[in-house]
């Protein structure tokens, strides 16, 4: 009888052993759906918000004049490529219709304060209007077309409206520029580098934050369903026409805005700012940064408007000593921004917000797996 109690002694203890180690958490788990629902539940997701809101609010003091171009440049490319991401990354509609959204939104801001007399900020909402009413009716062959198709129809958007640009002269002035007079606030002008940078961070971040609000709601689950399986969306209930014109305006919504916000902080709309090639840029800032993720929006927004001023600050660096390879660098942007496509699109598909992803569940599970949550 004692051999056969002390037999079972470790027999317990590793079944103790066992069962403490099923207990552990493995996982991310919510009590609350406060804390299910919230953007940030955790309070490392607050310090680094925190953080990071320190220093936007403190780079504007002590950032020289061209970093502070660069950052506005970023601020009004976030809230394009975001615009873009809900319609091509969330609800799975190619669009290569970017920059005549754009243009639609910065001539309809630039006329309305130039012919009617409206002030910018009204203005500005009205582009806005009016650009989601263009992506609405240029969205209507999504119901028929997806995919290649789909692409072919908003490049013929993209062609259609670059033609009114150039063309229209009655209304757009055709290749001439139309100069706005300089947007003010309680006097100050806003488009100086340090005064149109909390107008530019102000709308980025609010873009941001309807964006992440969007995809919690019914309507933005129902884009996430078109893109998964559109016909599988269809079955359960999602009526697909309006989901998919619904996106159409939602995203040229805030395309309008990005390009109304290029409009008023150059004060200068010309047709050049809003070619194919700015179609294809906003596409590549969403490829790279990552498809159907806002911070891969920003993260996309941030590299490919900061490389070609790396690649230009480094051929001036070089001027004296490489003065050969610094006269290549000019033209090897291209080549560059190619190059960088293809990369992610071989070794991360994902782009940026994967690899920040993989970042941070590594420190979120080290040294141990089973800590996490």
């Amino acid at each position: 009888m004692g051999a056969a109690q002390a037999g079972a002694g470790p027999v317990r203890v590793r079944r103790a052993g066992w069962e403490r180690a099923m207990s552990l958490e493995c996982g991310v788990f919510h009590t609350r759906y406060e804390s299910d629902m919230g953007l940030r539940p955790w309070p490392v997701q607050r310090i680094r918000l925190a953080l990071f809101a320190a220093f936007v609010l403190a780079f504007p003091f002590f950032a020289s004049p061209y970093w502070l171009d660069l950052a506005n440049q970023v601020a009004i490319a976030t809230v394009g490529a975001i615009g873009l991401n809900i319609l091509v990354g969330y609800t799975g509609q190619i669009s290569l219709g970017q920059g005549a959204f754009m243009a639609i939104g910065a001539y309809s801001a630039g006329l309305l304060t130039m012919n009617l007399g409206l002030p910018w900020g009204v203005s500005i909402a009205c582009a806005c209007v009016m650009t989601s009413v263009a992506g609405t009716f240029f969205g209507l062959p999504s119901l028929r077309l997806k995919g290649l198709y789909l692409a072919i129809a908003t490049l013929a958007a993209q062609e259609i409206v670059e033609w009114g640009m150039t063309h229209w002269t009655a209304v757009t002035g055709g290749t001439e520029a139309i100069v706005l007079p300089a947007p003010r606030l309680f006097g100050v002008r806003l488009n100086t580098g340090f005064s149109f940078y909390w107008f530019g961070v102000l709308m980025a971040a609010g873009t941001a934050l309807f964006a992440a609000n969007l995809f919690r709601t019914r309507m933005g689950r129902a884009f996430v369903a078109v893109r998964d399986q559109d016909i599988a969306a269809s079955v359960i209930g999602v009526n697909l026409f309006r989901t998919k014109l619904l996106a159409f305006a939602t995203s040229s919504f805030f395309v309008g805005l990005a390009g109304a916000m290029i409009a008023y902080y150059r004060t200068i709309i010309t047709w050049e700012r809003f070619t194919l090639e700015t179609s294809i840029v906003y596409l590549a800032m969403i490829i790279v940064g990552g498809l159907g993720s806002i911070r891969g929006s920003f993260f996309g927004a941030v590299l490919i408007t900061l490389l070609p001023a790396l690649i230009t600050n480094a051929g001036r660096a070089l001027q004296d000593t490489a003065p050969a390879v610094a006269g290549l660098l000019p033209y090897a942007q291209q080549a560059v921004f190619g190059l960088v496509i293809i990369l992610f699109l071989i070794f991360e598909p994902k782009g940026l917000s994967k690899l920040w992803g993989n970042v941070k569940d590594y420190f979120h599970v080290w040294p141990f797996a089973y800590r996490r949550g």
